[in-house]
C-alpha cells in the first residue's frame, strides 16, 4: 500500500475481497470489526506478558488465525478463499490448554468479577470481545453460511481467555474476586 487513506470509503462504502462494494455497516464488516478489536486486545495482552511467556506463541497463532477468519468473512458468497483455515486444530489446542489450566488452579466456586492484575483484566476483556464476535458470527450465519469450525473456535476462544485470566491471577498469587450478593 502506498497510502493509508484511499478516499474510497468517504461515502459510507467499503470493499470485500475481490472488490465487491458494500455499506460500511454491512454485517460482514461489523463482524470483522469486532474480530479486529479482539485481535488488538490480544496484542495488548501479549504486551503485558514477558516475551518468554509460554502463552506468547499460542496467542500469536490465534492472532494470525483471526486474520485468516477475517479474510474468509470478507470473501463474498460463491467466491473461494485460498487462505486455509486451521481452526479445527487450534480449537483442539485450546481445549488441551483449558484442561491443563483447570488442573493447575483452584476450582471455581462462584462467579468472578473481571479485574485483578492488568493482564488478567485484559484477558477478561478479550473474553468478552470473543463472545461478541461469536454472537455476530451467529447472526451472520442466519443470513449466509459461516463455517461451523469458525463458530466452534470462537466459542472455545472465549473459554480459553477466561481460564487464562484465572491462571494469571493464580500465578501472581492473587485470588479471583468473587461476585457475592
Amino acid at each position: 500500500m502506498n497510502r493509508i487513506y484511499t478516499k474510497t470509503g468517504d461515502e459510507g462504502m467499503t470493499s470485500l475481497r475481490g472488490g465487491v462494494r458494500v455499506p460500511k455497516d454491512d454485517l460482514r464488516i461489523e463482524t470483522n470489526g469486532v474480530i479486529d478489536e479482539l485481535n488488538a486486545v490480544i496484542g495488548i495482552c501479549r504486551s503485558l506478558m514477558s516475551v518468554e511467556a509460554d502463552e506468547q506463541a499460542l496467542l500469536r497463532t490465534i492472532q494470525q488465525e483471526l486474520m485468516t477468519i477475517m479474510s474468509h468473512i470478507a470473501t463474498p458468497e460463491g467466491k473461494t478463499n485460498p487462505r486455509v483455515l486451521r481452526v479445527t486444530e487450534l480449537t483442539e489446542r485450546l481445549e488441551q490448554e483449558i484442561d491443563h489450566i483447570h488442573t493447575q488452579i483452584d476450582p471455581q466456586r462462584h462467579f468472578i468479577l473481571p479485574g485483578g492484575t492488568p493482564l488478567s483484566a485484559q484477558l477478561h476483556f478479550a473474553r468478552t470481545i470473543a463472545r461478541t464476535a461469536e454472537r455476530r458470527l451467529w447472526t451472520m450465519n442466519r443470513e449466509m453460511t459461516v463455517d461451523s469450525t469458525i463458530l466452534r473456535f470462537m466459542n472455545r476462544l472465549s473459554d480459553y481467555f477466561f481460564m487464562l485470566a484465572r491462571a494469571t491471577m493464580f500465578r501472581s498469587g492473587c485470588e479471583d474476586e468473587p461476585f457475592i450478593r
